[in-house]
């Protein structure tokens, strides 16, 4: 590791008890110590301690490079800690890091968890909603939290999205002489608690109710949408098509309401980098995917193709929802990376033109989809049909 300047440390509630002779001995030389004001109470910092700057900001630890500095974590520096931040910034060799037990070896070890069974989460700085997609009956879920009263918070959110009955653990200044654990809380009942919880604060979730359908094609009436959705069905044979794999990267042209998207992220994929040039359906996108817990990886753009689509990094698969047009295909096939997947719904005579064409021209498989639903005639029913989509996937 060379001479590194700055030294990561992983801190737990029993303070320097529990740290290495390594860290004892980075401490003891540094110049400087950055972390949080709790952090820094429990070694007793005195005049070397810089509290991190609110909001959080890494410039000041960047600023010393060269001196012997000192960074304090909670736990693991890379499990939801500031090591991952740092790194950006950092080589290899100006650096080293002692972790000391997370805040989720700690809980499952209270609890008896395997932790190789359990969905965990740093809930401290981010949104509740990155439970949606991973909570269902039987998950085991452990999560950080930004303070005491995010529990309550956590319990009602719990109780908003279908999960009342989940069982929670409040864990408090869990690994200090402090700690405290509350067990076998319901969240309908812990959302209505009144008693303070200690910071820091982590919470254990059993989930009893069940979670999102693993298969692709929600119902419309989970997302936001002004008409301007590709219905379940067509949803269902259009992520069928777009093949979702780990780690790509999906252009959705024209989003609308994004449902294919969000779809595509629940389904495995690893980003969304979305089209929309009515201002509208682009926040109600950008709400969609808030609302599932996706906004991380649900970016929406103000645009339209194809001149929006000059500075966007490479796809994996694209989907053109409508709207399609020679100019628009035309750019996407000189952009396309090869192996890149296409998947194209026409709905229009016109653009079932277009595609007819480019098919002929390139290949790919073509699926007409003519769907029909119920509707009543008089005091009987009949088939009402849909307008037909004319479906294009095609690789590059």
């Amino acid at each position: 590791m060379g001479d590194p300047w700055l030294t990561i440390i992983g801190l737990g509630e029993d303070g320097p008890e529990g740290l290495s002779p390594a860290s004892h001995a980075a401490l003891a030389a540094a110049e400087v110590i950055f972390g949080g004001p709790r952090h820094l109470d429990l070694i007793g910092a005195g005049g070397k301690g810089q509290p991190w700057p609110v909001p959080f900001d890494l410039g000041p630890v960047l600023a010393d490079r060269g001196r012997a500095v000192v960074v304090l974590a909670s736990g693991d520096p890379f499990w939801f800690g500031a090591g991952g931040s740092l790194m950006a910034h950092l080589e290899p060799g100006e650096w080293v890091s002692h972790p000391a037990p997370s805040t989720f070896q700690l809980v499952a070890n209270r609890l008896g968890w395997r932790l190789e069974e359990c969905v965990c989460l740093g809930l401290h700085a981010a949104p509740l909603a990155r439970l949606r997609p991973v909570l269902g009956r039987g998950v085991k879920v452990i999560a950080t939290l930004r303070d005491g009263a995010a529990v309550q918070d956590l319990a009602a959110w719990l109780c908003e999205n279908g999960h009342e009955n989940a069982q929670l653990t409040v864990l408090e200044r869990l690994g200090g002489p402090l700690e405290r654990v509350t067990a076998g809380i319901l969240a309908k009942v812990a959302a209505t608690a009144t008693a303070p919880v200690m910071a820091p604060v982590s919470v254990a979730i059993e989930a009893t109710d069940p979670g999102l359908p693993g298969a692709s094609g929600l119902p419309d009436a989970m997302f936001e949408h002004d008409g301007q959705i590709t219905k379940r069905p067509i949803r269902a044979l259009t992520l069928s098509a777009l093949a979702p794999r780990k780690g790509e990267v999906l252009w959705d042209i024209g989003a609308g309401s994004g449902s294919v998207g969000i779809e595509w992220l629940l389904a495995g994929g690893a980003r969304v980098i979305a089209l929309e040039a009515d201002p509208d359906r682009a926040a109600r996108a950008r709400g969609n995917a808030a609302a599932f817990g996706l906004a991380h990886r649900h970016q929406v753009e103000e645009a339209r193709a194809p001149e929006g689509i000059g500075t966007l990094p490479q796809p994996d698969a694209v989907f053109v929802g409508g709207g399609a047009s020679e100019a628009l295909l035309t750019q996407l096939w000189g952009v396309m990376p090869a192996g890149c997947r296409l998947v194209l719904n026409a709905v229009t005579i016109e653009t079932e033109a277009l595609v007819l064409d480019w098919s002929a021209r390139h290949g790919g498989d073509l699926l007409k989809i003519e769907l029909s639903e119920p509707v009543a005639i008089g005091r009987k029913r009949g088939w009402r049909a849909a307008l037909p989509i004319l479906q294009w996937s095609v690789v590059r």
